[in-house]
This record gives structure tokens, C-alpha cells and sequence, in this order.
């Protein structure tokens, strides 16, 4: 299954000359990266991150991410993938610019779980 999580472009180039990326501020500050799966990842750009000019989307395989990788509540009571480790750029599938739509809120393309 992908699921995806939202870097900022700078981090992320840093993460790609590194060989794993760390995750954002706000994961560092929670002891997780965030991560949502295909349904959720646009309300949780809409919620977190709208107007955010410098984003890139990842979509990693959570099967190969092994036991750091943890279902948990949140959001409404939904299930949301939280990744108690740093990202292997091994398990990246895609990492792809967003660019921004009407009132500040992200285009996604098509997106599968």
C-alpha cells in the first residue's frame, strides 16, 4: 500500500543527498512522521499546509517499512500510518512538486492506496 506525506522541497533535497529523509519540524516535535493514506492526504494538505508554496509529495510502499510503521487514531477517529522511524528513500515511489489551485489549496493527481 502507498501511503504519502507532505516534504518541503528543501528538506527533501537535503533527504535525497543524505539517503533518508528525517521529516518535518512538526513529525520531529511529535516523534513521527505523518503520513495519510490516497482518501486522506488532501484534507490533511487543506488542514496543515494550505497556501504552502514549496511542497512535494511522497508516496512510499508502508509494506517496506516494517514495524516502525503504525496505524493510529486520529483525525475523526480514522486510522492514519505513522512512521516511528526515519524514511528510507528505498521504500520512495514517487516525489512529485504540488502546485497550488484556487484559494490555496493543493492539486493532487490521481492517487491509489
Amino acid at each position: 500500500m502507498i501511503i504519502y506525506h507532505l516534504a518541503r522541497k528543501a528538506a527533501w533535497e537535503q533527504a535525497e543527498r543524505a539517503g533518508a529523509y528525517t521529516g518535518t519540524p512538526e513529525d520531529l516535535a511529535d516523534g513521527f512522521m505523518h503520513f495519510s493514506t490516497a482518501a486522506q492526504v488532501a484534507e490533511s494538505a487543506a488542514k496543515h499546509r494550505a497556501g504552502e508554496t514549496d511542497l512535494i509529495l511522497i508516496g512510499a510502499e508502508g509494506d517496506e517499512l516494517g514495524a516502525a510503521l503504525k496505524w493510529e487514531e486520529s483525525r475523526g477517529g480514522q486510522l492514519f500510518p505513522h512512521l516511528y522511524a526515519d524514511l528510507p528513500l528505498s521504500a520512495v515511489k514517487m516525489a512529485i512538486p504540488l502546485e497550488l489551485g484556487p484559494h490555496g489549496l493543493h492539486l493532487f493527481p490521481d492517487l491509489t492506496d
